[in-house]
């Protein structure tokens, strides 16, 4: 079966892309736009099991499935001349390893009609660029990734969306970006659709029935104004249904050899387009004490105004208590974080690494109750590279997560979930 679908993985999106990059390339060959080209194949094999602790019977009681990623990517040199010009790609296939219709909902594949996971699905896209000098402009398939949007690359395969981007670094320590999307593509499905926002949870948002777009604006930039001190301001507008501003500040502090002060932190201001009641400011920031081979965090989040942080659907909120399950991102929410981190190349075990960090929200508004919404969240990762052999490159990650609040979150259909998750990755380098 593996076999077979590999096979149709070749005729599928990453064919195509491929086959249309080499159409381009004998126009616009030269050794620039050649030599300087690499594609890499990453293969990414996901278990994931979620046990929703509350459940009653009627409810399903937990999703567990278990798939085959394969993620090859092409991203070719730039021609000489005045204004080079270049092709990206991207193609990627997913395969059914272990799934059942009462524990599908995992977002590692997609459910049918009649609520089972399909054998295998795919996706992929090109992408034409131009540069000149220190810009440059994309057409196609587009993964931006700014405060503003943030596509979720948390499970099998990788979000995807259509537009056109550009990019400069023509200012020294300015990075400026700007660009429309007009469709996504989320990371288990093989369709691309219109956008819309996410409204799970407390959030209070409500949108328009049937309200969906293909338009989400951005543009932003950051200055680093030395190597340690940077500040940014972003704006989104997801078409009918809020506009956002988004400022950045992040300062690392030396202290000693060894030890420094990073400080992260971020305001969001969201307000609505006509089709939705988004009204929200959100307030994080994040404090981590390096010490040599231990790093020591804390986070704090808030939330404010008739609704809670607007998002595009299917995206990762760009908050700092956005952690494995929840985002703590709830109307008039607000919530803390401790975190731990440390790299057992201290102990001589280069590779292996450690997090464990514990996130509470209070003050949430339930809406429907005068009582005071709770949540917490706990999250334990455990992860190893092999650095040499044959074996080297090969990563191996544990995740666990336990929530428990006394309202349902959106990410879960009870107040309460254990989660493991299971992630062998290897990228492969083509050329």
């Amino acid at each position: 079966m593996i076999r077979n679908n590999y096979a149709g993985f070749a005729k599928s999106s990453l064919a195509k892309a491929v086959l249309g990059a080499s159409i381009v390339l004998p126009a616009v060959a030269h050794a620039d736009f050649i030599s300087d080209s690499k594609a890499s194949v990453e293969l990414r094999n996901f278990y994931f099991n979620r046990d929703f602790r509350t459940s009653t019977p009627a409810q399903q009681n937990k999703q567990e499935e278990w798939g085959q990623g394969f993620i090859a990517k092409f991203e070719s040199g730039y021609t000489e001349g005045t204004i080079g010009v270049g092709v990206d790609a991207i193609g990627a296939l997913g395969l059914k390893l272990d799934s059942s219709p009462d524990r599908t909902g995992t977002g590692l594949l997609p459910k049918t009609a009649d609520g089972s996971a399909p054998d295998d699905f795919s996706k992929g896209g090109a992408t034409a660029k131009l540069r000149y000098e220190k810009n440059v402009l994309k057409a196609g398939t587009l993964m931006p990734k700014l405060p503003v949007i943030v596509p979720n690359d948390s499970r099998l395969l990788p979000q995807l969306f259509v537009g056109t981007g550009f990019n400069s670094t023509q200012i020294d320590g300015l990075n400026f970006d700007a660009g429309r999307l007009n469709q996504t593509n989320r990371r288990d499905s093989s369709n691309y659709e219109e956008m819309t926002v996410t409204t799970g949870g407390k959030k209070n948002i409500t949108t328009t029935k049937g309200l969906t777009t293909n338009e989400f604006d951005y543009a932003g930039a950051t200055y680093n104004w030395t190597k340690n001190f940077s500040t940014g301001y972003h704006y989104g507008e997801l078409n009918d249904f809020y506009k956002q501003h988004y400022l950045t500040l992040g300062w690392t502090l030396p202290i000693a050899d060894g030890q420094s002060l990073k400080t992260d932190l971020r305001w969001a201001k969201s307000t609505d387009d006509g089709g939705s009641n988004v009204d929200n400011k959100a307030l994080n920031g994040m404090v981590t004490y390096n010490l040599g081979y231990h790093a020591f965090g804390l986070g704090y989040q808030k939330m404010s105004g008739d609704t809670g942080f607007a998002y595009i659907n299917g995206t990762d909120p760009f908050l700092v208590n956005y952690v494995q399950i929840l985002d703590f991102a709830n109307k008039d929410e607000r919530s803390y974080q401790a975190r731990y981190d440390y790299n057992f190349a201290g102990l001589g075990i280069p590779g292996l690494t450690f997090m464990t960090r514990y996130v509470k929200g209070d003050n949430v508004d339930r809406l429907t109750t005068n009582d005071e919404g709770t949540e917490w969240e706990r999250d334990t990762d455990i992860a190893y590279v092999f650095q040499d052999g044959y074996l080297k490159g090969l990563g191996v990650k544990w995740r666990n997560a336990t929530t428990r609040s006394n309202f349902a979150n959106n990410s879960a259909a009870s107040n309460a979930a254990d989660e493991n998750r299971l992630i062998v990755s290897y990228t492969m380098p083509l050329w």
